[in-house]
Order: C-alpha cells, then sequence, then structure tokens
C-alpha cells in the first residue's frame, strides 16, 4: 500500500499541474515541498505564501489537509479560497474534493459508530432514491419510521418517494398521509402542506385544498408556488386585486419563473390592466426562449419535480 506522502503528491499532481502549466512563474519551494509528499514540513510556508494571495500555495495546502483527512483544518482554507478565487476551476474543484471527501468520511463512520441507527436507513433510502429506486427508498424510510417515528422530515421524505414511485390513486392516499403525519410533528412545514393541497386538489377537493395552500403561504410568505396556488384560488373567486398582489410577490422571488408571470399577466388582464397584462406578455416571451425551462428556483433547492 503506498505511502500517505505518496497518496498526498499523486493528489496533488493531479489537482495543481493545471495551474502549474498556466503559471508564468515557477511554483515556490513549499509548493514544490508539498508536492514531494512533505506536507507537514511545508505547512507552515504555504500558510504565510496563502495568507499573502498565493492561490497555488492555498491549493496545495486545502489538498494537503484533505489527503490527511483532516477536515476541520481544510474547510477554513477550502473556504477562503472559494471567496478569493469564486470562478476558479481549480478552485472550485478543490471544493468540491473537499465537500465530497468530508462526505464520504462521515458517511464511513457513521456505518462504523451507529450501523443500527436510523440515520442509517434513512442515508440509505436518500441514496436509493437519487438512483431511482424508489421501491428500495421507500422500505428504509419505513425502517427508519419504525425505529424513530417523531424523526422530523422522514414522513416527508416517505410521502415525497411514493409520489415519485406512483400518482396512481392508492399512491397518493399514502403520500398524502405521510405529508399530513409530517405536519402532526412539525405543523409549521410549508411544503407539506403545500404537498397535502396539491393532492388533495388531483382528489378533487378543492375547498380542502385551498385551505392548505393558504396555510402554506402564511408560513412561508417566500414560498412562491403557495403564492400562486393561492392567487389561482382568489382569480376563481374574481378576487382579481388580491391575486395580483400575491402575484407580484411571486414574481419579485422567482423572476425568471414563467408560471409566476403567466399567471401574473392573466390576473392583469382580468383586473383590466391592459398596459401592465402586456408587459407581462413580453416578459414571458422573453422567458419562454431560455433553455431554463420552468424549473423554479424553490424547487431546483428542494431536488424535486414540479408538482403536477
Amino acid at each position: 500500500m503506498p505511502a500517505i506522502s505518496t497518496i498526498v503528491k499523486a493528489s496533488l499532481l493531479l489537482l495543481l499541474l493545471p495551474s502549474l502549466l498556466r503559471s508564468q512563474t515557477a511554483e515556490s519551494a513549499a509548493v514544490r515541498r508539498a508536492l514531494s509528499g512533505e506536507c507537514d514540513a511545508a505547512a507552515g510556508d504555504l500558510m504565510r505564501e496563502f495568507e499573502k494571495g498565493s492561490r497555488l500555495a492555498g491549493l496545495a495546502l486545502a489538498q494537503c489537509k484533505i489527503a490527511a483527512k483532516q477536515f476541520d483544518a481544510a474547510g477554513p482554507v477550502v473556504a477562503q479560497l472559494e471567496r478569493a478565487f469564486p470562478s476558479d476551476p481549480d478552485v472550485l474543484y478543490a471544493v468540491a474534493n473537499y465537500h465530497m471527501k468530508a462526505w464520504n468520511d462521515a458517511i464511513y463512520r457513521m456505518y462504523q459508530k451507529a450501523p443500527s441507527s436510523y440515520r442509517v436507513d434513512q442515508l440509505s433510502a436518500e441514496v436509493f432514491e437519487t438512483q431511482g429506486k424508489y421501491t428500495e427508498a421507500i422500505a428504509e424510510y419505513r425502517k427508519a419510521l419504525s425505529k424513530n417515528p417523531k424523526a422530523i422530515n422522514l414522513h416527508y421524505k416517505l410521502g415525497r418517494a411514493l409520489l415519485q414511485q406512483s400518482h396512481d390513486p392508492a399512491g397518493l392516499e399514502l403520500a398524502r398521509k405521510e405529508f399530513e403525519a409530517e405536519l402532526g410533528l412539525n405543523p409549521s412545514d410549508a411544503v407539506a402542506e403545500y404537498q397535502v393541497a396539491q393532492i388533495l386538489g388531483t382528489q378533487g377537493r378543492k375547498t380542502d385544498a385551498a385551505a392548505h395552500y393558504e396555510r402554506a403561504a402564511k408560513l412561508r410568505p417566500d414560498f412562491p408556488e403557495a403564492l400562486i396556488a393561492v392567487a389561482k384560488v382568489r382569480s376563481e373567486a374574481k378576487q382579481y386585486a388580491d391575486a395580483v398582489v400575491l402575484l407580484e410577490r411571486a414574481v419579485r422571488l422567482q423572476p425568471r419563473g414563467e408560471i409566476a408571470h403567466y399567471n401574473l399577466m392573466m390576473a392583469y388582464r382580468n383586473a383590466g390592466r391592459t398596459a401592465d397584462a402586456q408587459r407581462e406578455k413580453a416578459e414571458l416571451d422573453k422567458l419562454q426562449k431560455s433553455p431554463e425551462g420552468e424549473f423554479t428556483d424553490f424547487l431546483k433547492r428542494l431536488g424535486e419535480k414540479p408538482p403536477q
């Protein structure tokens, strides 16, 4: 098995070679020592050079700490590199490498030290979910819940996996029960409220759905999907002025959201504000040329598909 210095040297060369090739001047003695695997000897000089603004020294220092699994020490270096060089591809690679290695190390320790915990089952479920193996994910979420039925967010995750597996009536009903169970544990969960509303709407229970949309928007005034849903309820009741206020807020929160702009255009038209409706139509035409489509920033952060 190669010595740790050899491993560090190999990983450093892979990381730093592009920078060295682009550099107009030779690397410092400290960086050369790090490239030779002498990270401990070079650490002090690397830090001093990095504090003076040397990107290469920072990269070498970060990689030395990462390779030695000194993640607490690597974190501040990586964070400082990212602040100083936010668009640099080598720096971004180092950032990704740090997070990946730290994640893998934490997962290994969790499986080693708490193999029977509900968190291990939850993690397994999340991995299956990212792979599209929803049956396996559902089974793991249920195992986690059997060990800790009061864990916050587990019922929500199970409900989401059930929705991803199937949108048939039985699947929707099972998912709704899980979202409602989540609300029983955490009544302030606006996204669970929204999911319940979506399912109730699909089931034809519009009045019940509207109440949940209202609560979601009240819990999270910065939740554009909930604002749009409540605005639609207002528009159906011909309360166009109220709908416009909600949709204008949704557009401010989600300036590239096609659905928000479309609904605001319609609300302006219904309120008799023709010029404003035409302006929104022009904005919508611009957005529809974008490859981004209508995926919203909020749902991107959740890693979910748009609600059906």
